[in-house]
């Protein structure tokens, strides 16, 4: 009953240490009962225990994925339990490797190979096809940027990497505590874990106040037309929808208004992407720039194009029937005064509504369980490079459609192609008043710290928003608010380090994990031998 306990601890204190409304410093302590708990149990060396370890890590895991992303099941009910149940499990399985792997070694050794391995976890649900890395712990800072304002220079796998160390510290200090009974070893070991927590906010702190934006800036309007995708998205037309943001537009753009940015597929019928000229789209949006010759206007739509050329099918095509396929795009475009439009189709697709995972695998397995959302429902087609937005002579814009700014290494693609700001559109209506589209929202503001990027926010239903270099939130569009925003946002052509490299943090922790453990099963081998 006392490791039952514990384990409910360790998942309350990390789902409490969680954006938007939780106080990130509880993570610095989150895993430590269940690390104390994996401890007792190895040291017992009790039958069964390695199974006992696992359903205590899988309850910790799961109380913190069930109190932060509970909101996955109100849009997708068999996609939301299915994301939490097997997310839990995969943190379990990763705390049973390290579990494994600590019999073997020494306490530094095993804290190590925590530390990589769960990097290399995060690291993992960043690339493969079942991506979701909502909990990477990195993440856990977002609302909280005056304290990672280095992530520049480490990305979020720096914070990963801070929490964890302090976790193993304080773990460290409980162990040797209650095996001396010396109270000297809480007082240098609270020291010494109060250093490692606050000497990177000093370092933060520090780079916050003398940290200089970009004196080169545009005047930029995000849209807001708030439009329920259950109830409104698809059973209108974007003739309504063009006379809509048109409207908003005019209502908000001055003659300094460089860019006007509507969400996340806002024009729905399903437009030819060859015909694309000739759609409501186009028409509203041209017609729009030729009126305001100096403002380009960046949006997001639904596209596709059909075939029936075998040679044209890729693992992404939909097929309708016998030598008939489509490929379905949910893309965002540019309109410019030269009457030039650019596109970009989004590429980091959300699991089970944009994307069949593995499908060569798991479609004979499991057939067609594609998750529907209210109309969205098919495999889109992606583009190997993200493309960049030039707005006549004003500036660059990085189009990032919705899931895509979860992913610091993803988003760098942007910036390392020319982006002086990044432009977010996205429909967040899907979780209604639940921390989704807050928590959503939040991590936008990582990216901003990550690139020194200025983000213009354009959300379907909000909350839409101006981002600074600083990842501070300078404006915003409160939810379920129908209107326009407008601010300035600055264009930056400086790369960071982390623009430049990436998550090396991660890439290194794949060495360290592989050479713990295969130095543990060599020292394992040798045991029995001898």
């Amino acid at each position: 009953m006392k490791y039952f306990i514990y384990a409910l601890v360790s998942g309350f204190i990390l789902a409490l240490g969680w954006p938007t409304y939780g106080f990130p410093f509880l993570l610095f302590f989150g895993f430590v009962p269940l690390l104390y708990v994996e401890n007792h149990l190895r040291e017992q060396g009790a039958k069964h225990h390695k199974w006992k370890i696992f359903g205590l890590s899988y309850l910790s895991f799961f109380i913190w994925n069930v109190i932060t992303t509970y909101w996955l099941y109100i849009s997708t009910p068999f996609g939301g339990v299915f994301a939490i149940v097997m997310n839990s499990l995969f943190m379990a399985l990763v705390f049973l490797i390290f579990h494994q792997v600590a019999k073997k070694v020494n306490f530094k050794a095993s804290a190590s190979f925590f530390i990589s391995i769960w990097m290399v976890f995060e690291y993992l649900h960043l690339n493969w096809e079942f991506s979701w890395p909502w909990l990477n712990l990195g993440n856990g800072f977002s609302e909280f940027t005056s304290w990672i304002q280095w992530y520049e220079y480490t990305g979020t796998f720096g914070g990963t990497l801070w929490v964890l160390l302090a976790n193993f510290s304080l773990l460290k200090m409980w162990l040797l505590f209650e095996k001396y009974q010396d109270k000297g070893i809480i007082y240098r070991g609270a020291l010494k874990t109060g250093l490692l927590i606050l000497v990177p906010i000093l370092i933060s702190l520090i780079i916050l106040n003398n940290y200089e934006e970009s004196d080169r800036s545009i005047e930029a309007v995000v849209l807001q037309p708030n439009i329920n995708p259950y109830t409104e998205k698809y059973n209108t037309t974007d003739t309504r929808i063009g006379e809509l943001l048109t409207k908003l537009a005019e209502n908000k753009i001055t003659p300094n208004t460089k860019v006007v940015i509507a969400p996340e597929t806002v024009f729905a019928d399903g437009t030819v992407l060859s015909r694309f000229r000739n759609s409501e789209a186009s028409y509203y949006t041209r017609e729009f720039v030729r009126n305001h010759p100096e403002i380009s206007f960046l949006s997001g739509i639904s596209m596709y194009e059909r075939f029936n050329d075998p040679s044209r099918v890729t693992g992404q095509s939909n097929q309708i029937g016998p030598m008939d396929w489509y490929n379905d795009y949910n893309s965002a475009f540019l309109v410019n005064a030269n009457d030039s439009v650019s596109f970009y189709h989004k590429s980091k697709l959300v699991v089970g509504v944009e994307n069949f995972p593995y499908q060569e695998v798991l479609r004979p397995i499991l057939g067609d369980v594609m998750i529907d959302l209210g109309g969205t429902v098919a495999m889109k087609t992606t583009q190997p490079e993200r493309s960049v937005f030039e707005l006549d002579e004003s500036g660059e814009a990085g189009p990032i459609i919705c899931y895509e700014s979860v992913y610091g290494d993803y988003v760098t693609g942007y910036v390392n192609n020319g982006a002086d700001f990044l432009a977010i559109i996205t429909n967040d209506a899907w979780w209604g008043k639940t921390q989704g589209h807050k928590q959503h929202l939040s991590y936008a503001r990582l990216r901003a710290i990550e690139n020194r990027r200025s983000v213009a926010r354009s959300a379907n239903t909000g909350i839409s928003a101006f981002i600074n270099e600083k990842g501070e939130i300078t404006k915003s569009l409160g939810y379920e608010k129908q209107g326009a925003l407008i601010g300035e946002i600055t264009l930056n052509d400086k790369v960071t380090f982390y623009s430049r490299h990436g998550d090396y943090i991660a890439r290194i922790a794949q060495f360290l994990a592989l050479f713990i453990f295969l130095f543990a099963m060599i020292k394992w081998k040798r045991s029995r031998i001898s």
